[in-house]
């Protein structure tokens, strides 16, 4: 299951923006797992659940969203929504596709919780 360690991953950047910018928890962490990327979100987020107690991840409301796949497709010279890797161009029913968008996990926005405003 290599969303164990995509979350490992996350857990990491998470601690070491912590770190730099001085907070210790998080209220909400939003990632971006797109359509093209492979990941199985569900798996994703049970993973980031499973590693948060403990750590400034604890309690953090976590969105995952999911953009769509889009590709480059050189016999229609443009680019086209898909939804997998093994799609067919929707305009000219070409195989040639080169994905574009959607292919990445990105940590899109963390919502840090103001420990000095709270108490």
């Amino acid at each position: 299951m290599h969303e164990m360690s995509l979350a490992g991953g996350v857990l990491r950047i998470v601690e070491e923006a912590a770190m730099r910018e001085r907070f210790t928890r998080v209220r909400r962490l939003t990632l971006e797992a797109g359509a093209l990327s492979g990941i199985e979100v569900r798996a994703l987020r049970f993973a980031l659940e499973a590693i948060a107690p403990g750590t400034c991840l604890a309690g953090a409301e976590i969105e995952i969203d999911e953009p769509p796949g889009r590709a480059w497709c050189p016999r229609c010279r443009e680019t086209v929504p898909i939804t997998s890797r093994v799609d067919a161009c929707p305009r000219c029913a070409g195989w040639q596709l080169q994905p574009t968008e959607g292919t990445e996990l990105k940590l899109r926005d963390l919502v840090v919780l103001d420990e000095a405003a709270a108490g």
